[in-house]
């Protein structure tokens, strides 16, 4: 349950903050005390969640952010310390829609745009913010990975290597700046319910019965408990967790099948 203290004095960076997922995130962190720096492709959308923080009596900024652009990854890492004055925690939720295909039907730029925002845009986050955590005497990232980079999918070539990749460059993320009072973890989502699922599915009681049959828990899950578990992370409940993924999964990768027609 939020205490409205988990985070309090941090100041966060949450690219993709203007999505579903990066959106719960950088609201669970401002419930949590934290500052909140709302990044996103679309000012627009970064606009509406910092306003919808301040709204709530929290600190917050929206900001124009490709994270497959260098210079702009660099000009969010200003901003959020002449705003907030430093940088504690930063959390990587941006991702493309990715296309299907295999290897010989895949676009070559398709491919590389999914490089460019699903791995090195957090590359890039991380280049220009890790300084400021550092000076600010440690802190925490949170790359959203995804329980897709723990198996595989056909024709989701460029979404299950993109994300399995965000999951070993946050391992040696955790090994490269320990010392430094700064942890690094990933959390995969399995299932969850947004926009994007339940226009395919209609409603969530359909999602939950075509979807919800590969968890063990029978159903798909919520953005909110994606944001739950980064404000975990995040906080000093995990101090001594680094360089590991965290599934949110309801059972995804530990059972594949139809969990709730099997008996005890």
């Amino acid at each position: 349950m939020p205490t409205g203290a988990l985070l309090k004095g941090r100041v966060a960076v949450v690219s993709g903050g203007g999505g579903e997922i990066g959106g719960a995130i950088a609201r669970r962190f401002a419930l949590e005390g934290a500052a909140v720096l709302v990044c996103d492709v679309s000012q627009e959308k970064a606009d509406a969640v910092a306003n919808e923080i301040i709204a709530s009596g929290s600190q917050a900024a929206g900001l124009a952010v490709d994270v497959g652009e260098p210079s702009q990854c660099e000009r969010a890492a200003k901003v959020a310390v002449e705003k907030f004055g430093k940088i504690t925690t930063l959390v990587n939720a941006a991702a493309a829609v990715t296309p299907d295909g295999n290897v010989e039907k895949l676009d070559l730029d398709a491919w590389k745009r999914a490089l460019d925002i699903n791995f090195t845009g957090i590359f890039l986050m991380c280049k220009y913010v890790m300084g400021h955590i550092r000076e600010a005497g440690g802190g925490a990232v949170v790359n959203i990975a995804s329980s897709h980079g723990h198996f595989a999918l056909p024709g989701r070539m460029a979404y299950c290597s993109t994300k399995a990749a965000v999951m070993h460059f946050t391992r040696v993320l955790a090994v490269d700046y320990g010392a430094h009072n700064i942890r690094a973890n990933t959390i995969s989502p399995g299932p969850i319910d947004t926009e994007r699922s339940l226009r395919r599915y209609g409603t969530r009681e359909n999602s939950n019965a075509i979807r919800g049959k590969g968890q063990v828990l029978g159903r798909t899950g919520t953005v909110e408990e994606v944001a739950s578990a980064a404000a975990f992370l995040a906080s000093d409940e995990a101090a001594f967790v680094t360089g590991t993924d965290l599934l949110v999964d309801g059972g995804q990768t530990a059972f594949k099948g139809d969990s709730l027609a099997t008996t005890l």
